[in-house]
């Protein structure tokens, strides 16, 4: 897998490469990946596609994150403070979830361990980054993998800088290379992939 997916244009079919989960032990990891910068995963992106129940019923969902630590040696890795935004879909309301992402190894990027604020706080869960890529139109993707919690079922999203969305090719691209990955909850899940509501 090339190390982020190389710029097309918006009318292409593109092609899209994902690595399997880490979970996932016995498939290997693709030895070209690299994760992306965290000042390329900074700010607000916009989950556009989904597997998780629980945005069924939601609208408007949104991810930002912000670096809260300075790298060094010992935390070469920022921590990123990760901040979730909603609405129902018949409310005006917007809700937030508030929780810390910590990297699972000093040294592992593209894996965090998330834990939620305040009364969240009991709740965890391990997310990373399946693939990501810049478009040529600029539109920037990436597709997240969250492993199952206690609360919540193992599911994917997909994420776009842009409220709008990405274009149907990149759109399509991903679903495919998720319907054919090696790992088979990965496989499954991605016939389970819905559009989430953006209004």
């Amino acid at each position: 897998m090339s190390t982020q997916q190389p710029a097309v244009p918006s009318t292409t079919k593109a092609h899209i490469s994902l690595r399997p989960p880490t979970t996932s032990a016995h498939l290997a990891q693709p030895p070209s990946f690299e994760p992306p910068s965290t000042a390329w995963l900074s700010g607000t992106w916009h989950v556009t596609d989904s597997t998780l129940p629980m945005w069924k019923s939601k609208r408007n969902v949104s991810f930002t994150y912000t670096p809260i630590s300075t790298p060094s040696s010992a935390e070469p890795i920022p921590r990123l403070d990760d901040l979730v935004s909603y609405q129902n879909l018949s409310s005006d309301r917007v809700k937030t979830i508030e929780g810390i992402d910590t990297p699972s190894s000093p040294s592992t990027s593209g894996q965090w361990e998330w834990r939620g604020k305040g009364w969240l706080k009991i709740a965890s869960s391990h997310w990373e980054i399946l693939g990501w890529g810049d478009l040529a139109d600029g539109h920037q993707w990436f597709v997240i993998y969250f492993a199952k919690t206690l609360f919540t079922p193992s599911g994917m999203d997909v994420l776009s800088r842009q409220k709008e969305g990405l274009p149907e090719g990149v759109v399509e691209g991903i679903k495919r290379a998720l319907g054919a990955s090696e790992d088979g909850g990965v496989k499954q899940l991605a016939g389970e992939m819905f559009e989430v509501v953006r209004n």
